[in-house]
């Protein structure tokens, strides 16, 4: 069950890592911008110790084409939130309507 279960917790830590290092800084605009960046690099660092055990281990049961679907889909998520509640941005229904039309492109993946 590990195979099937386990890369998608790990998909789902790496890209709450990963969205913070890409975007987080947004919310720190005074700070000068290679702060940023050094900040933003040490996130993904950690961000990439949960991304490749996520992809090695999904890979015996998934995939490559499922493994980026799903993480694509698990970001899209993930940055819904943090847009909201981070970067205090509301999502307009062309932004959620796009979003569902990724993911409808997503179940394409799955079903064949």
């Amino acid at each position: 069950m590990a195979p099937y279960i386990l890369p998608i917790g790990l998909l789902i830590a790496s890209n709450v890592f990963m969205t913070f290092a890409w975007y987080g800084h947004l919310g720190h605009k005074a700070a000068p911008l290679w702060i940023a960046v050094m900040v933003s690099w040490g996130i993904a660092f950690f961000e990439y110790w949960l991304a490749v055990p996520a992809n090695r281990i999904g890979h015996q049961v998934y995939s490559a084409a499922q493994l980026k679907t799903m993480q694509e889909v698990i970001t899209l998520v993930i940055f819904a939130g943090f847009s909201v509640f981070w970067l205090k941005e509301s999502l307009s229904w062309g932004v959620v309507a796009g979003f569902v039309l990724i993911a409808a492109g997503a179940a394409l993946v799955f079903r064949g």
